[in-house]
Protein backbone atom coordinates (compact mmCIF):
# COMPACT_ATOMS: atom_id res chain seq x y z
CA UNK A 1 0.00 0.00 0.00
CA UNK A 2 1.57 3.41 -1.08
CA UNK A 3 1.33 6.57 1.03
CA UNK A 4 0.11 9.73 0.47
CA UNK A 5 3.24 12.50 -0.78
CA UNK A 6 3.05 14.83 2.02
CA UNK A 7 2.30 17.85 -0.38
CA UNK A 8 -1.68 16.01 -1.11
CA UNK A 9 -1.87 15.42 2.34
CA UNK A 10 -1.65 19.81 3.21
CA UNK A 11 -3.94 20.16 0.47
CA UNK A 12 -6.65 18.18 1.27
CA UNK A 13 -6.05 19.65 5.07
CA UNK A 14 -6.27 22.40 4.09
CA UNK A 15 -9.49 21.64 1.61
CA UNK A 16 -11.59 20.41 4.77
CA UNK A 17 -10.60 23.82 6.82
CA UNK A 18 -12.04 25.56 4.16
CA UNK A 19 -15.74 23.51 4.04
CA UNK A 20 -17.83 25.65 6.22
CA UNK A 21 -18.44 23.54 9.76
CA UNK A 22 -14.97 21.16 9.28
CA UNK A 23 -11.94 22.05 11.71
CA UNK A 24 -14.21 24.34 13.53
CA UNK A 25 -16.68 24.46 16.60
CA UNK A 26 -19.39 27.34 17.02
CA UNK A 27 -19.37 29.12 20.15
CA UNK A 28 -22.84 28.28 22.28
CA UNK A 29 -25.36 30.35 21.73
CA UNK A 30 -25.68 33.06 24.91
CA UNK A 31 -28.09 32.06 27.80
CA UNK A 32 -31.16 34.40 27.52
CA UNK A 33 -32.46 36.64 30.39
CA UNK A 34 -35.56 37.31 31.97
CA UNK A 35 -38.40 39.73 30.62
CA UNK A 36 -38.91 41.90 33.05
CA UNK A 37 -42.14 43.11 31.60
CA UNK A 38 -44.09 39.38 32.00
CA UNK A 39 -41.95 38.07 34.84
CA UNK A 40 -44.47 37.24 37.83
CA UNK A 41 -44.00 35.97 41.35
CA UNK A 42 -44.70 33.26 44.21
CA UNK A 43 -45.32 34.42 47.32
CA UNK A 44 -46.92 32.79 50.62
CA UNK A 45 -46.03 31.85 54.35
CA UNK A 46 -44.53 29.05 55.97
CA UNK A 47 -46.31 28.06 59.40
CA UNK A 48 -45.80 25.54 62.46
CA UNK A 49 -48.85 23.67 63.39
CA UNK A 50 -48.36 22.40 66.73
CA UNK A 51 -45.99 23.56 69.95
CA UNK A 52 -41.93 23.71 69.37
CA UNK A 53 -40.42 20.82 70.75
CA UNK A 54 -38.54 21.58 74.15
CA UNK A 55 -35.02 22.27 73.94
CA UNK A 56 -31.85 22.54 76.22
CA UNK A 57 -29.51 25.30 76.52
CA UNK A 58 -26.31 25.39 75.35
CA UNK A 59 -23.65 24.16 77.38
CA UNK A 60 -20.82 26.81 76.75
CA UNK A 61 -18.62 25.93 79.96
CA UNK A 62 -15.62 24.96 78.24
CA UNK A 63 -15.19 28.30 76.73
CA UNK A 64 -14.93 31.31 79.40
CA UNK A 65 -15.20 33.96 77.03
CA UNK A 66 -18.38 32.38 75.50
CA UNK A 67 -19.95 32.55 78.84
CA UNK A 68 -19.04 35.90 79.34
CA UNK A 69 -20.92 36.95 76.54
CA UNK A 70 -24.12 35.42 77.38
CA UNK A 71 -25.18 36.02 80.88
CA UNK A 72 -28.72 34.67 79.98
CA UNK A 73 -29.31 30.94 78.84
CA UNK A 74 -28.68 30.42 74.68
CA UNK A 75 -30.98 27.97 73.42
CA UNK A 76 -30.26 26.04 70.17
CA UNK A 77 -32.40 28.30 66.99
CA UNK A 78 -33.51 25.12 65.38
CA UNK A 79 -37.46 25.48 65.44
CA UNK A 80 -37.82 29.46 65.66
CA UNK A 81 -41.41 30.64 66.00
CA UNK A 82 -43.07 34.10 65.71
CA UNK A 83 -46.63 35.17 66.00
CA UNK A 84 -49.64 33.01 64.25
CA UNK A 85 -47.18 30.31 64.08
CA UNK A 86 -45.01 31.91 61.29
CA UNK A 87 -41.87 29.68 60.82
CA UNK A 88 -38.14 31.50 61.04
CA UNK A 89 -35.07 29.71 58.66
CA UNK A 90 -37.20 27.91 56.04
CA UNK A 91 -35.45 28.32 52.68
CA UNK A 92 -37.96 28.25 50.13
CA UNK A 93 -36.29 27.72 46.06
CA UNK A 94 -37.18 27.10 43.10
CA UNK A 95 -36.47 23.14 42.71
CA UNK A 96 -37.36 22.60 38.98
CA UNK A 97 -38.79 23.89 36.03
CA UNK A 98 -36.68 27.04 35.44
CA UNK A 99 -34.57 26.47 32.74
CA UNK A 100 -31.47 27.87 31.10
CA UNK A 101 -31.26 31.76 31.79
CA UNK A 102 -28.13 33.92 32.45
CA UNK A 103 -28.00 35.72 36.20
CA UNK A 104 -25.67 37.87 37.54
CA UNK A 105 -24.82 37.16 40.79
CA UNK A 106 -25.23 39.99 43.21
CA UNK A 107 -21.40 41.98 44.39
CA UNK A 108 -22.60 42.52 47.72
CA UNK A 109 -21.05 40.08 50.26
CA UNK A 110 -23.21 37.32 51.79
CA UNK A 111 -22.01 37.75 55.30
CA UNK A 112 -22.01 35.18 57.80
CA UNK A 113 -21.08 36.40 61.64
CA UNK A 114 -19.75 34.64 64.39
CA UNK A 115 -21.55 36.90 67.32
CA UNK A 116 -21.87 36.16 70.83
CA UNK A 117 -20.12 32.35 69.56
CA UNK A 118 -22.65 31.75 67.80
CA UNK A 119 -22.94 31.65 63.74
CA UNK A 120 -25.58 34.55 62.60
CA UNK A 121 -27.98 34.21 60.47
CA UNK A 122 -28.32 30.38 61.78
CA UNK A 123 -29.74 29.61 58.14
CA UNK A 124 -28.52 31.58 54.97
CA UNK A 125 -28.22 31.73 51.38
CA UNK A 126 -26.52 33.06 48.42
CA UNK A 127 -25.76 32.61 44.65
CA UNK A 128 -22.92 30.84 42.86
CA UNK A 129 -19.88 33.15 42.14
CA UNK A 130 -21.18 35.46 44.83
CA UNK A 131 -18.34 37.05 47.51
CA UNK A 132 -19.19 35.20 50.84
CA UNK A 133 -17.82 36.76 54.20
CA UNK A 134 -17.44 35.89 57.85
CA UNK A 135 -17.08 37.85 60.29
CA UNK A 136 -15.60 37.35 63.75
CA UNK A 137 -17.22 40.06 66.37
CA UNK A 138 -16.19 37.82 69.50
CA UNK A 139 -13.22 38.37 71.60
CA UNK A 140 -12.15 35.22 71.27
CA UNK A 141 -10.91 32.66 68.44
CA UNK A 142 -13.42 30.70 66.11
CA UNK A 143 -12.19 28.55 63.35
CA UNK A 144 -14.39 28.66 60.23
CA UNK A 145 -15.50 25.08 58.57
CA UNK A 146 -17.84 24.57 56.13
CA UNK A 147 -18.24 21.61 54.96
CA UNK A 148 -19.66 21.71 51.00
CA UNK A 149 -20.30 18.60 48.63
CA UNK A 150 -19.60 20.32 44.92
CA UNK A 151 -16.92 22.87 46.11
CA UNK A 152 -13.91 22.98 47.79
CA UNK A 153 -13.83 22.50 51.77
CA UNK A 154 -11.75 24.45 53.55
CA UNK A 155 -10.94 24.95 57.35
CA UNK A 156 -9.49 28.84 58.54
CA UNK A 157 -8.74 29.79 62.04
CA UNK A 158 -10.05 33.01 62.49
CA UNK A 159 -8.71 35.12 65.60
CA UNK A 160 -10.21 38.12 67.55
CA UNK A 161 -10.28 41.13 65.69
CA UNK A 162 -8.95 39.69 62.62
CA UNK A 163 -10.50 40.55 59.19
CA UNK A 164 -13.13 38.70 57.67
CA UNK A 165 -12.62 35.82 55.84
CA UNK A 166 -13.73 36.25 51.70
CA UNK A 167 -14.32 32.92 49.89
CA UNK A 168 -16.69 32.12 46.73
CA UNK A 169 -18.61 29.31 45.50
CA UNK A 170 -19.07 28.33 42.43
CA UNK A 171 -21.33 25.10 42.18
CA UNK A 172 -24.70 25.04 43.89
CA UNK A 173 -24.70 23.55 47.45
CA UNK A 174 -27.68 22.26 49.31
CA UNK A 175 -27.41 22.11 52.88
CA UNK A 176 -23.85 23.29 53.63
CA UNK A 177 -23.14 22.95 57.49
CA UNK A 178 -20.72 25.33 58.46
CA UNK A 179 -18.95 24.25 61.64
CA UNK A 180 -16.59 25.83 64.51
CA UNK A 181 -13.93 23.26 65.23
CA UNK A 182 -13.42 25.03 68.21
CA UNK A 183 -16.95 25.55 69.71
CA UNK A 184 -18.67 22.68 68.90
CA UNK A 185 -22.64 23.68 68.99
CA UNK A 186 -21.87 26.65 66.47
CA UNK A 187 -23.50 25.74 63.33
CA UNK A 188 -24.88 26.92 60.39
CA UNK A 189 -26.57 25.87 57.09
CA UNK A 190 -25.77 27.78 53.74
CA UNK A 191 -27.42 27.33 50.51
CA UNK A 192 -25.83 27.65 47.40
CA UNK A 193 -28.21 28.34 43.83
CA UNK A 194 -27.25 29.46 40.64
CA UNK A 195 -30.21 31.41 39.99
CA UNK A 196 -31.74 34.46 42.63
CA UNK A 197 -34.95 32.61 43.20
CA UNK A 198 -34.33 31.63 46.74
CA UNK A 199 -35.87 33.23 50.07
CA UNK A 200 -34.97 32.51 53.76
CA UNK A 201 -38.25 33.13 56.32
CA UNK A 202 -38.05 35.26 59.12
CA UNK A 203 -40.17 34.49 62.50
CA UNK A 204 -43.16 36.19 59.97
CA UNK A 205 -42.74 33.16 58.17
CA UNK A 206 -43.21 34.74 54.91
CA UNK A 207 -41.33 34.70 51.43
CA UNK A 208 -41.64 36.31 47.84
CA UNK A 209 -39.87 34.92 44.71
CA UNK A 210 -40.37 37.87 42.40
CA UNK A 211 -39.04 38.64 38.57
CA UNK A 212 -40.05 34.76 37.89
CA UNK A 213 -40.96 34.08 33.72
CA UNK A 214 -44.06 32.21 32.99
CA UNK A 215 -43.92 28.55 34.07
CA UNK A 216 -44.35 25.67 35.36
CA UNK A 217 -42.30 25.53 39.18
CA UNK A 218 -41.93 23.07 41.73
CA UNK A 219 -41.50 24.75 45.10
CA UNK A 220 -39.09 23.34 47.66
CA UNK A 221 -39.85 24.88 51.14
CA UNK A 222 -36.72 23.39 53.70
CA UNK A 223 -36.72 23.00 57.02
CA UNK A 224 -33.63 21.46 58.96
CA UNK A 225 -36.01 19.95 62.06
CA UNK A 226 -38.56 18.74 59.23
CA UNK A 227 -39.02 16.66 56.09
CA UNK A 228 -39.01 18.87 52.97
CA UNK A 229 -42.21 20.19 51.58
CA UNK A 230 -42.63 20.54 47.51
CA UNK A 231 -45.38 22.01 45.53
CA UNK A 232 -46.39 22.75 42.05
CA UNK A 233 -47.39 25.77 40.95
CA UNK A 234 -47.84 27.62 37.30
CA UNK A 235 -47.57 31.47 36.57
CA UNK A 236 -48.46 33.05 33.61
CA UNK A 237 -47.14 36.14 32.31
CA UNK A 238 -47.50 39.30 34.81
CA UNK A 239 -49.14 36.78 37.63
CA UNK A 240 -48.63 36.62 41.17
CA UNK A 241 -49.49 33.52 42.85
CA UNK A 242 -49.86 33.09 46.55
CA UNK A 243 -48.84 29.01 48.22
CA UNK A 244 -48.24 28.30 52.12
CA UNK A 245 -46.35 25.26 53.49
CA UNK A 246 -47.94 24.02 57.06
CA UNK A 247 -44.78 21.85 59.01
CA UNK A 248 -46.17 19.82 61.45
CA UNK A 249 -44.34 19.75 64.74
CA UNK A 250 -45.08 16.21 65.87
CA UNK A 251 -43.43 15.05 62.79
CA UNK A 252 -39.65 14.58 63.34
CA UNK A 253 -37.00 15.04 60.33
CA UNK A 254 -36.62 11.49 58.87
Amino acid sequence: MTSRPWYRTLALAAVILAIPGCGTSKSPAPLPTVDPTTAGSIRGTVTLAGAPPPVKPIDMSQSSACVEANRTPVFPPVVVVGDHGGLANVVVYVKSGLGKYKFVAPSTPATLAQKNCMYEPHVMALMTGQPFAVENNDPTMHNVHPMPKHNRQWSNSQPAGSAPLKSTFERPEFAMAVLCNVHPWMRAFVFVFDHPYYAVTSKTGTFALDGLPPGTYTIEAWHENYPAQDQTVTIAPKESKTVSFTFKATVPAS
